[in-house]
């Protein structure tokens, strides 16, 4: 069974920076696109925060953390990190990293076949 595992979630004050790492130790990204997504208190679903392609030449960052998110992935150690800076209160929320079985990104959760746990943001005001 596949396991994405998340790390670098936390506790920061408004205006700090967390860096969000994926890997999937028994797995390979190779091929395959990447996404970050977020659900945040009291919502159900779960929204597409960043993605990018396999190589990486294509990213896709939402319109509301544009100029403060930025997604990237190293083919070698094969892993794909999210930087958050300038976090704000309204970033708290459950972040999962997802892939997918192409190497182009997706839009929406259901294009992601693959999911992690999930790790917890929370930015305090």
């Amino acid at each position: 069974q596949v396991q994405l595992e998340e790390s670098g979630g936390g506790l920061v004050q408004a205006g700090g920076s967390l860096t969000l790492s994926c890997a999937a130790p028994a797995w390979t990204f190779t091929s395959r696109a990447v996404g970050w997504f977020r659900q945040a208190p009291g919502k159900e679903e779960r929204e597409l925060v960043a993605a990018i392609s396999y190589p990486g030449r294509k990213t896709y960052v939402k319109n509301s953390v544009k100029g403060r998110f930025t997604i990237s992935r190293d083919n070698v150690k094969d892993t794909v990190e999210l930087q958050m800076n300038s976090l704000e209160p309204k970033d708290t929320a459950v972040y999962y990293c997802a892939a997918r079985s192409y190497s182009t990104s997706g839009e929406a959760a259901p294009e992601y076949s693959y999911w992690g746990q999930g790790i917890q943001v929370t930015v305090s005001s």
